[in-house]
């Protein structure tokens, strides 16, 4: 096994969510230290970057336009971004972008400021997302425990898998899950969504969630 390795953007798989297909960079090269990902438009004028401020997270972000024309929305003020512009958010910033021409390429990077980055497999997921929404909960489990099979390293593969399994009527699959979640993830972010998630009502009751969510 050698200590580099070598793809073109076009060489990693996309994933597609149902909004904004993105190619899982860092999944790609099993990077841990930082997070990475690349999302291509297909269309001008598609949305490349969903809008959303981190203020949860707290992710400082960085943006690369690799290719194209990117407009992005920063607190409502629209930025033209030509190929090889930057564009740098911090917490709590709204942001969004389009392209501006079939084929932009907008590459991200994140990380929280003090923090030790943590991969979580956040993006794995996405091509199961349209089955959650429709509410195909029991395949969507189905489908995510086939992910955990070849991904057991990532909590937020075990943390949707067990909303699906409680929106499914899975009780004892549902906390079984989400315990995995937590165990993998020390920053307690979680922890802290499944207090207040929806997605638990089912089972927030249950003895061994309040055990586990406090």
């Amino acid at each position: 096994m050698t200590d580099y390795a070598v793809a073109r953007l076009d060489e990693i798989d996309e994933i597609d969510d149902g909004r904004s297909p993105l190619r899982p960079v860092r999944h790609h090269f099993g990077i841990t230290s930082f997070g990475i990902n690349a999302w291509t438009a297909k269309n001008a004028g598609d949305r490349i970057i969903n809008e959303h401020d981190e203020a949860d997270d707290g992710h400082e972000e960085l943006y690369l336009v690799h290719s194209g024309r990117a407009a992005f929305e920063l607190d409502g003020e629209r930025i033209d971004a030509p190929a090889g512009t930057f564009v740098s958010a911090r917490p709590g910033v709204k942001r969004t972008a389009f392209a501006e021409e079939p084929g932009t390429t907008i590459i991200a990077l994140g990380g929280v400021p003090g923090e030790a980055y943590q991969p979580h497999g956040w993006e794995l997921w996405g091509p199961l997302t349209p089955l959650y929404r429709a509410g195909e909960y029991a395949e969507a489990a189905d489908r995510g425990r086939a992910l955990l099979e070849e991904n057991p390293q990532y909590p937020a593969l075990f943390y949707n898998v067990a909303c699906c399994e409680s929106l499914a009527g899975r009780k004892d699959d549902a906390i079984a899950h989400l315990r995995r979640a937590l165990e993998l993830d020390p920053s307690g972010q979680s922890r802290t969504f499944a207090k207040s998630d929806s997605d638990f009502d089912a089972i927030r009751e249950e003895p061994a969630f309040k055990g586990l969510v406090g």
